[in-house]
This record gives C-alpha cells, structure tokens and sequence, in this order.
C-alpha cells in the first residue's frame, strides 16, 4: 500500500469565546503555518479537505465561507465532511492511496460560543424517540458514566485524577484552553462535575499529508499513517452497552493497534467517563500501562467542536516528529457516547 504521512500539524489557541474574529480570520494562521512548516505554496497543494458544521454557524454552507482562508486562486480540487476533521483527514487519505493527489491540507474549526452547544448537538440524536425528549451531551455523557459506576469499572474518584491529569499535562500545551488545578465544584450532572466535563471553546487545526518520497522531501521525520479506520454505534442508545464500544476495538483491530506496542495515545475522550471506555477497549487500562495517555491534555483542556478529533491525530504526529514517540495511536469520536469512532496508527521511520 502507498505510504502516506502526516508533514505538518498547527493549532490556534482555543478560546472561550471568538466573537471579535470570523471562521476565516481564525483560520488563515492556522494555514498559513502549516504550510511554512513545509515551505508549500496553495498551488503545491493536490487536495484540499475540510471539516465543520452549519449547525454550530447557524448558516447553510458555511464551510464556503471558510474557503476564503484557503485561497480562491488558482482553483482547488476540494470537499468537506459535515463531520469532525478527523473524517476529512480520513478522506484525503484515500485520496493520497489511490495516487490522485501527492499532498494534501486537511483543516477543521468550531465556534460553539454563539449558542447553546448542548442544545445544537441534540440534533446528532435518533430523531424518533431520543431526540424529542432533548437530553442534552452532558446528560447522556451522565448515563455513561452512572452505568460505569453501577458496573463497578470506575467511580468518581477515578474520574477526578484523570481530570487533574489532563489539566496538568495541558500546563505544558500552550494551545490548551484549561490549564491548572481543577476546580472544586457540585455535580453538573451526577455523577459527572465541571472537571469532567470539555471547556466550551473556539479552535481551528490543520494537517498538511503528503505520500512517500514526498513527504521524506518535506520533513525529516514523517508521522506516517500506518492505519485507519472508522467504526460505529448503533443510532439508538437503547440497544447500546455504554460501558463499552464494540466500534472502537473493531476500528483499533483493522488499524493494526494490537500488532505490536504503542508508546503514545491521544484519545479523544471529552469526559472523563469516555476515557475509562476507550482505556478498557483499547488495552490501555493494565496498572503497569506505561503509554502516555492525553499528554497535550486532551479534549478535556481544549475542545473546539468538529477540530477536536483531527487536533488528536495533529498532536500524535508532532510527537513523532519531534522524536518524543516512534509509534502512536490517535483517537476521533463524534456523536453522543462515543456513537462513531476513528483510530489511526502513527509511526515514525
């Protein structure tokens, strides 16, 4: 199979709110470092792919807008996944597979501060018999995480150490949105608190991918895709096991994580709860575990909605880039309780 890896990954600071600056204004940095890290120009570029949602923006086709950040000249060949750009970037890979394009620049944003993001998100719900009742992300992520309780697999002491652990890690991610100590508080919803629970927050990411002797032109050490894959859920909670997800270990199994060790595992678990999940399912839960877990701090100390999931897969690869891991997992999730699941393997040369 065609090599392909990741050359570049950039990140804006994740803010509680942007209302001074637009989707493009907050982009264009993002882009234009990227394609600094590779000395690229847009032209170079053989596949452009974004991912966002017209919910967040309260517009239709608001991803057009954005396309102003990428450049309306020359002409692009592009697309956009109404998904988290963990799926865009999922797309540009098997572009680069297939031999159609040589790079390409994947990139996600999300402003949840205008309106209500519990509320917009109710829309992901089964439309019949979930939706009308409106629980919100933090109810259902509730449940999760009572159902682990009852099934003795946590408790919320568990839950708070990988809340300080996040916020620690995020000390050194000058990205991070939290940072610090985490606040003592009431239950938000019980039996989750504020800590376990993602900052509501504004961010855009991107990725440049580039396939085999390309990509070694481009970077000294590629984070090169070694698998991908992307599972999921059944629609209705009903019918789910939430102490489980049968999609992710399918997804890890077909991505090769169980082949041999990962040293690096971003997850992208926005509660607490979740990573106990994808612990379990992804053989990262043993007491003598010595994989690095979240070491950005994770979703829990920055999670830009519909970017969260691609900054996983962009904070892996910088790790292996930077040398500080040879072989690394990265995570995606969208929808409630872990419903849709990507997994990717990332290694060095």
């Amino acid at each position: 199979m065609r090599e392909v890896a990741i050359v570049a990954f950039g990140q804006s600071d994740h803010v509680r709110d942007s209302a001074e600056t637009s989707e493009v204004e907050m982009l264009m940095p993002v882009l234009h470092d990227v394609l600094a890290q590779t000395g690229l120009a847009a032209r170079d570029i053989g596949f452009t792919c974004s991912g966002s949602s017209d919910y967040l923006a309260g517009r239709a086709f608001s991803f057009t807008m954005a396309l102003d950040g990428v450049g309306a000249w020359p002409p692009i060949s592009e697309s956009h996944v109404e998904m988290d750009g963990a799926w865009a970037l999922y797309e540009a890979w098997v572009k680069l597979l297939t031999g159609e394009a040589e790079t390409a620049l994947v990139y996600a944003y999300g402003k949840s501060s205008p309106g209500d993001v519990r509320e917009v998100l109710t829309r992901q719900l089964d439309p019949y018999y979930v939706a009308p009742l409106w629980p919100d992300l933090v109810a259902l992520a509730a449940l999760q995480a009572q159902a682990l309780i009852d099934a003795e697999l946590t408790d919320e002491r568990e839950l708070a150490g990988i809340a300080a652990r996040s916020r620690a890690d995020a000390e050194t991610n000058p990205h991070a949105q939290l940072r610090g100590a985490v606040p003592a508080g009431e239950h938000l919803v019980a039996p989750l608190r504020t800590g376990d629970c993602p900052p509501i927050g504004d961010g855009a990411a991107a990725v440049v991918l580039a396939a085999g002797d390309t990509a070694r032109r481009l970077t000294d050490r590629p984070a090169w895709i070694r698998g991908l894959d992307h599972r999921i859920e059944a629609h209705s909670l009903g019918v789910r096991d939430l102490t489980d997800s049968p999609s992710t270990r399918l997804a890890a199994e077909r991505a090769g994580v169980f082949e041999r060790p990962v040293d690096t595992a971003e997850l992208h678990a926005p509660f607490t709860s979740q990573e106990v999940v994808l612990r379990r399912v992804l053989k990262l839960d043993a007491p003598d575990c010595t994989v690095r877990i979240n070491p950005s701090g994770g979703a829990l100390a920055a999670h830009p909605v519909m970017a969260a999931g691609l900054i996983r897969l962009g904070e892996a690869a910088a790790r292996i880039q930077s040398g500080a891991s040879d072989r690394a997992l990265a995570h995606a999730t969208s929808g409630p309780c872990l419903q849709q699941n990507l997994v990717a393997v990332l290694e060095g040369e």
